[in-house]
């Protein structure tokens, strides 16, 4: 909008170029994307800077030069005044008066990509000072200039004085592009915490800087709102259509924000309702008198933003009625844990050396997909661990709280199950650290564990915390703090291979399966006790340092990550509403986002795919 708006100004003289124009600075800015915000911010700040200041002077001058006392119109007396005399033509305008306002909007949508303190101070000692000072330098002209005697269709350009407008007109598109990349920055930010809620398909996030995990880039909403925009563009072709699309989305936007608000005066900072309710009324009705006049523009563009709202809002309920659906499917067909105590080589079962990594959604129980698996597999490894990664409806989770590990089954059947907790805005680590360190956090849960059981409480301290869990065994909180003695395991960092994943070529039989890849050869020892140093051994450790040499062993052959590869269906009778949700839409969706195992960034080569149909 802003960038159509600026480039309007030159119609006269380039009336066929204009929308070509806007089209090409649209590419440019969205081919920008991936360099990262604090690369394009770097570029982009001056000019930013240098509009800012170049707005205020010109308010400043208007105001001295035209009208001095224009100051009076901050009162609220002239709105009221100005509603009273209009009357249904006053409130009508408001929706083009609204557009004095957007964009600056735009920038509290960055939270993800700037700290609250920079945005705050920026807002308010920068952007707000600079666009009051802007608008009143406009009324001081237009207080003595009612009728406009130039071919300019914009008034703040006629406004500005005739030797200084074509720089401000250069400086003013470039700021609108700038002004564009809040936005976009913005949409990153929210897609990314959908996607971590289970409310958005699965999209690649490329995280640009090291320092700020919060700056990222998605490549397919990267080229979709580009295409869109230049729609937009080609479509619309003026700036009063995409202005009253735009003065809506904002309007939408803040009371929506106003109504969340209200909810979290009274949820979250549990002050009274009274509170809440009088926020609620005030904010409230200022803002819907805005939006009610915004729909009067419906036809006239207004239209744009609701319908590319309600497409997004189906698809975001599509995917999350889709995965609730397919967890509940889960929920009800999980195996107990007693099926996976029996199987063994007296019905035909083999345990392959190595560690395999059973993704699953269940916090307790085994999932079907891995019945499945060794059903028609009869084999799974010596060291066996269910994972469940979960995101959290917070923004982080402390690295001490993040890793929670338990047995599944008594020690000797070397199966275990972590929950890993994420929040919306955290960074998931690569395959090769996550490994690593989820190894690390077994073998301080098997010595937290052979310590628990030799007598040893007392090693409950900051590292550890147990909780019940509501299952088959208990699951301990493994910080980052550990045991006062010495680590896990020791590793020769000069042969250290580059990863620590092996996996499988092919899984066309089961010796496929056996056979692992061969592993360079590593010097590792696991320690657990100071007395191993002196000779004396414990009948009561020789257990765990058992466990923990066979988890060394199994980390020597090699890591198997095992994903269920799903199809959902609509169960027989379903309304042909939920079949058409689940039949075509999340099915075209899922086959449309990356897989769990690019998400998960598991490597192809140790990644195994267990098919399943889900009848929801």
């Amino acid at each position: 909008v802003h960038t159509f708006s600026n480039t309007f100004f030159v119609v006269s003289l380039f009336a066929d170029a204009v929308v070509p124009i806007t089209c090409f600075i649209i590419v440019c800015l969205f081919a920008l994307q991936h360099y990262g915000t604090h690369r394009i911010g770097f570029f982009f700040a001056p000019i930013v800077l240098t509009w800012l200041i170049c707005i205020s002077a010109l308010g400043v001058y208007n105001i001295i030069h035209w009208n001095p006392h224009v100051y009076q119109a901050l009162s609220p007396y002239y709105m009221y005044q100005f509603l009273k005399k209009t009357k249904k033509s006053g409130w009508m305008s408001l929706g083009g008066i609204l557009l004095c306002i957007t964009g600056s909007e735009a920038m509290f949508a960055d939270l993800g990509h700037f700290s609250y303190t920079a945005i705050q101070i920026t807002f308010t000692f920068l952007v707000y000072p600079a666009l009051i000072l802007a608008y009143m330098g406009q009324a001081a002209y237009l207080s003595k200039h009612h009728i406009l005697h130039s071919t300019y269709q914009v008034g703040f350009y006629a406004s500005v004085p005739e030797s200084v407008r074509w720089p401000v007109l250069v400086v003013a598109i470039l700021a609108s592009v700038v002004g564009s990349q809040a936005i976009i920055s913005g949409t990153f930010s929210i897609i990314n915490q959908s996607q971590s809620l289970g409310c958005f398909p699965r999209v690649k996030v490329v995280h640009t800087s090291d320092k700020i995990h919060g700056q990222i880039y998605i490549p397919e909403i990267n080229w979709m709102l580009m295409i869109l925009c230049i729609a937009v563009a080609v479509g619309f072709r003026n700036t009063k259509h995409m202005g009253n699309a735009s003065g809506l989305a904002v309007m939408a936007v803040m009371l929506v924000t106003t109504c969340l608000t209200s909810l979290v005066i009274i949820v979250c900072w549990r002050k009274p309702p009274i509170l809440g309710l009088a926020f609620l009324l005030f904010f409230g009705s200022i803002e819907a008198l805005y939006f009610s006049a915004s729909l009067t523009k419906f036809l006239e563009g207004a239209w744009l933003p609701i319908l590319l709202a309600f497409i997004l809002m189906t698809v975001m309920f599509v995917w999350h009625y889709a995965t609730i659906k397919k967890y509940e499917f889960d929920l009800h067909n999980k195996v107990s844990l007693e099926w996976l105590l029996a199987l063994g080589p007296s019905i035909g079962i083999t345990r392959v050396p190595g560690i395999g990594i059973v993704y699953t959604n269940l916090v307790s129980g085994i999932p079907a997909n891995f019945s499945r698996f060794v059903t028609n597999l009869p084999a799974f490894h010596r060291v066996l661990v269910f994972v469940c990664v979960k995101s959290v409806p917070v923004p982080y989770v402390p690295s001490v709280e993040r890793y929670l590990v338990g047995r599944v089954g008594p020690p000797a059947h070397r199966s275990y199950r972590c929950i890993i907790r994420y929040g919306y805005r955290d960074v998931h680590q690569d395959v090769d650290s996550f490994e690593s360190e989820l190894i690390d956090k077994l073998a301080d849960f098997i010595r937290f564990d052979g310590s628990r059981n030799t007598g040893e409480n007392s090693l409950t301290g900051d590292g550890f915390r147990s909780s019940e869990s509501t299952g088959e065994c208990r699951l301990t909180v493994i910080g980052t703090v550990g045991f006062s003695g010495p680590p896990a395991y020791e590793m020769d960092e000069s042969d250290q291979p580059a990863s620590v994943s092996v996996g499988f070529q092919t899984v066309d039989s089961v010796t496929d399966v056996i056979e692992m890849a061969p592993m360079p050869e590593r010097r590792v020892r696991f320690a657990v006790d100071d007395e191993s140093e002196t000779g004396v051994r414990s009948e009561k450790e020789m257990p765990m340092r058992e466990e923990l040499e066979d988890l060394w062993a199994a980390q020597q052959a090699g890591t198997a990550f095992i994903l269920g590869h799903s199809h959902v269906k609509a169960k027989q009778g379903s309304s042909i509403l939920k079949r058409l949700a689940i039949d075509f839409g999340y099915n075209f969706l899922r086959r449309n986002c990356r897989g769990p195992d690019v998400a998960l960034r598991v490597p192809p080569v140790s990644l195994l795919e267990v098919g399943m149909v889900y009848v929801v």
